[in-house]
């Protein structure tokens, strides 16, 4: 009897469902963000700005890693963080919680290759000052099984690319997870765009001109063909101007954008976030000190100027994008704006993740 009760339990499990986005109230993208009475959480969302769910959180968040098919999230403290949050996003539990290795801390991004089995986290090897992808095994109960080099140093944000080969956003300068607002080493920065094997061989590395080595590359976004948009973070005067995109397929030279000198002016040397639209023709930036998102078409050149305050979070939303802003607007840009939430008090963090499953 104990062994046909075995087995008829054994036959249960291996039919039981497993669960999809769609448990979750298939949300669009995933958000974090502050509440009003101050407590964080992350958030699933509908492409009509609806919540699917929310999800409380000991800290603020930063970005998060949407699983490619089940629905879980991985939820980053705000760098440089030492925790992440394993979180079903259809029961709201808690399945593990992230540590980052002595001697590490967590830049608030990662991604997921081998068919969703292996999470990649952006780290930074604060004693060496070296850049480190950290490999998590979903199937082993989230225990970290290696490491491999971003081939740089302060690597913020990583994306996988066809192939699990990885390019990682390499930003220049170090952090410190006791002097979380200072930057370490910005004389010496040598930011880069690094794309990375599984394996963490180098296939490809893309520096910027010497005139623009203060130029911090921080956020990405995959195109077309290969196409990489990056945006990035000026470490000089704000009122210089400079570019602050740039395109990049492996192979070929960096392509900046051709913003207006005013609209670069007025981005305040700061982008807060990357993405292209569904159609991955247009690429826009944010900037939440510039008040200002400035859409591209995919080869560099300027189309338009969208004013919002405290603005940052962007996500592909068809032929335009989500936009999400600091006082709790969620809104969505094409051909015309329109808005599709406001939640008082609520202040989105910095990124909005797209779940594609």
């Amino acid at each position: 009897m104990r062994r046909r009760s075995f087995l008829t339990a054994l036959m249960a499990g291996a039919v039981a469902p497993r669960l999809s986005w769609a448990d979750a109230g298939s949300p669009a993208i995933l958000g974090a963000a502050r509440e009003a009475d101050g407590t964080y959480a992350l958030f699933g969302l509908t492409a009509q700005g609806a919540d699917t769910f929310r999800i409380p959180l000991p800290a603020r968040g930063h970005a998060a890693a949407a699983h490619p098919t089940a629905p879980e999230a991985v939820a980053f403290a705000r760098s440089p963080g030492t925790f992440a949050l394993v979180l079903n996003c259809a029961t709201g539990k808690v399945m593990a919680r992230l540590h980052a290795p002595q001697g590490r801390h967590f830049y608030g991004h990662g991604t997921f290759i081998a068919d969703g089995d292996i999470l990649c986290t952006s780290e930074n090897d604060y004693q060496a000052g070296q850049g480190r992808i950290g490999l998590w095994s979903r199937s082993q109960g989230w225990r970290r099984v290696g490491e491999i080099p971003t081939h740089g140093t302060g690597p913020h944000e990583i994306r996988r690319m066809p192939g699990d080969v990885l390019v990682a956003a390499n930003g220049g300068y170090r952090n410190h997870p006791d002097s979380p607002g200072v930057k370490l080493g910005v004389a010496e920065m040598r930011p880069n765009l690094a794309y990375v094997s599984a394996d963490g061989d180098l296939l490809d590395k893309v520096e910027l001109d010497e005139s623009l080595r203060l130029n911090s590359i921080r956020h990405i976004a995959l195109g077309r063909d290969g196409l990489v948009a990056f945006g990035m973070q000026w470490q000089g005067d704000p009122a210089e101007g400079v570019p602050l995109m740039g395109l990049h397929r492996r192979g070929g030279p960096a392509v900046l954008d051709r913003m207006p000198i005013h609209e670069a002016m007025a981005m305040a040397g700061y982008v807060g976030s990357v993405a292209f639209d569904a159609t991955r023709r247009q690429v826009a930036i944010s900037s939440p000190r510039g008040g200002r998102v400035q859409i591209f078409d995919d080869t560099g050149g300027h189309l338009r100027t969208i004013l919002r305050e405290d603005v940052c979070g962007l996500a592909p939303a068809g032929r335009g994008f989500f936009i999400s802003d600091g006082l709790g607007g969620l809104t969505r840009a094409d051909d015309r704006i329109t808005p599709l939430a406001k939640r008082g008090g609520r202040a989105w963090d910095h990124h909005l993740v797209p779940v594609t499953a």
